[in-house]
């Protein structure tokens, strides 16, 4: 069964408040070390299928500027290495 999740980048605002917000929507392991290597670590090692669904990835890029860029690599090749886990990323229109 494919456990589908989805994590809005416009609510995040520090590295911090990332790393809870994947904590959260990936149910992460106590051991998870709050960083970019322990989340491809728990990425890689998933045996449940999963999506992550990131809502306005431009938006956390403009919050945490390079940190979110890596974190997108790590996503990617996390996605590429590990055939259970993938990752969207959508770009969701503002409503007025």
């Amino acid at each position: 069964m494919l456990m589908v999740t989805t994590m809005e980048g416009g609510n995040i605002r520090t590295r911090d408040e990332l790393h809870d917000a994947l904590i959260r929507a990936l149910n992460l392991p106590a051991w998870y070390g709050r960083n970019l290597d322990a989340l491809y670590d728990c990425l890689t090692a998933l045996k449940q299928d999963t999506e992550l669904r990131l809502i306005h990835p431009g938006r956390l890029e403009e919050a945490l500027g390079g940190y979110a860029r890596s974190l997108l690599s790590v996503l990617r090749d996390a996605a590429a290495e590990n055939p259970r886990f993938r990752v969207t990323l959508e770009s969701r229109s503002e409503r007025v």
